[in-house]
């Protein structure tokens, strides 16, 4: 299984950069479109194609709506240029929580029609994964990897973040993700590590976030900057324990890498699905929306790559072989710690968010 795109930073969230020509060719055609047509970014590799087999293909068949799904991405920037230009040219995007949070407190995007829902599909995803700006179709996590040759089943290992942080009774080469983007880094198993509660994560105190990376610094190998990196780091079996995506680790184990995972104290972090204010095809944007988080479709989706579902009824119809991958699987979330990406977002009074803040904190650490 191949993750979204290396994307997942909240960085997205606060960059001020309009890329050169906003969106690809494929999206930048703009046409009119009539009521029965539909266009949504669907990612990209093998994420994209599960879209396009477990939800594009089906919706089509069961609504006689045309989906072009289009296999790229789009960013904050893209987003609120298409608003301030008038060009919006496509119906559904996946957005990270921080792009998403803020596009919705802009006024960028359109509204979800919870009301077309039944109740029992809304009442079993998430409460997390349902905002009025967006709803979230999967759930991924960071996780513990042991290298099962180094630490086998059935002997000691270390289970919590402040067992990875003790090195003298679970020896071995390590990494953590680096901190370089400020929304992704290894914030949160710092405090975990130096025992703060998972429920006290928030709001975090920065300086002793840093404190403690300051204990597990001269220990680890690399910090890995994104998911290629950190998988090719667990192929070529340089490291004891790690830190990885769930994703990159599961399919290491598919093709039969001596790998296991530890889901106690996952970080678990979503996208959203959007659809962006003005969109040409709104009413069948929020059709679509309503389909793809019905718990059937959830579950085709999770049996096609290994993201969790965020509607947990699909959990009904997931075998077990598959359930026993997937981030949201009830067993899991019980002892997961969720990424607070309203957080992240906040600014101090020198206007800096907290992102921006770690960024500067983790720039300077990190050549100490």
């Amino acid at each position: 299984m191949s993750q979204l795109i290396d994307r997942r930073r909240f960085i997205q969230a606060t960059s001020s950069v309009v890329a050169a020509g906003a969106l690809s060719s494929g999206i930048r055609r703009a046409s009119a479109q009539s009521s029965d047509e539909l266009r949504m970014l669907v990612w990209g590799g093998d994420a994209g194609k599960a879209v396009i087999e477990a939800y594009v293909k089906p919706f089509q068949a069961e609504t006689g709506i045309k989906v072009t799904p289009i296999t790229d991405q789009t960013t904050l920037a893209q987003i609120e240029l298409m608003a301030k230009t008038k060009s919006v040219t496509v119906d559904i995007v996946p957005l990270t929580q921080g792009s998403a949070t803020i596009a919705g407190r802009k006024g960028l995007l359109e509204e979800i029609d919870y009301s077309i829902f039944k109740k029992d599909e809304l009442a079993g995803i998430a409460d997390f994964a349902k905002r009025p700006f967006g709803i979230s179709p999967i759930v991924y996590s960071f996780v513990m990897v042991y290298n099962a040759q180094k630490f086998p089943a059935g002997k000691s290992r270390p289970n919590s973040w402040a067992e990875f942080w003790d090195v003298k009774k679970f020896p071995g080469a390590r990494s953590l993700v680096s901190g370089q983007t400020g929304g992704e880094g290894p914030w949160e198993e710092a405090l975990l590590a130096d025992g703060v509660a998972p429920d006290a994560i928030y709001p975090m105190n920065i300086d002793r976030v840093f404190a403690s990376l300051d204990k597990i610094k001269p220990y680890i190998r690399k910090f890995w900057a994104n998911g290629s990196e950190i998988q090719q780091m667990m192929h070529d079996k340089v490291l004891d324990v790690t830190q990885s995506y769930d994703g990159r680790a599961n399919l290491l184990i598919d093709q039969g890498a001596p790998l296991e995972i530890n889901h106690n104290q996952a970080k678990l972090t979503w996208d959203y699905w959007v659809i962006p204010k003005g969109s040409p095809n709104v009413r069948n944007a929020q059709k679509f929306l309503e389909f793809a988080l019905r718990a059937d479709r959830q579950a085709a989706f999770s049996k096609l790559i290994s993201y969790g579902p965020t509607n947990l009824n699909a959990f009904k119809l997931i075998p077990e072989n598959v359930a026993s991958k997937l981030a949201s699987n009830p067993r899991y979330m019980e002892n997961s710690i969720r990424i607070n990406g309203e957080w992240y977002l906040e600014a101090g009074s020198d206007g800096l968010t907290n992102t921006e803040r770690l960024i500067r904190r983790w720039n300077e650490w990190i050549l100490q």
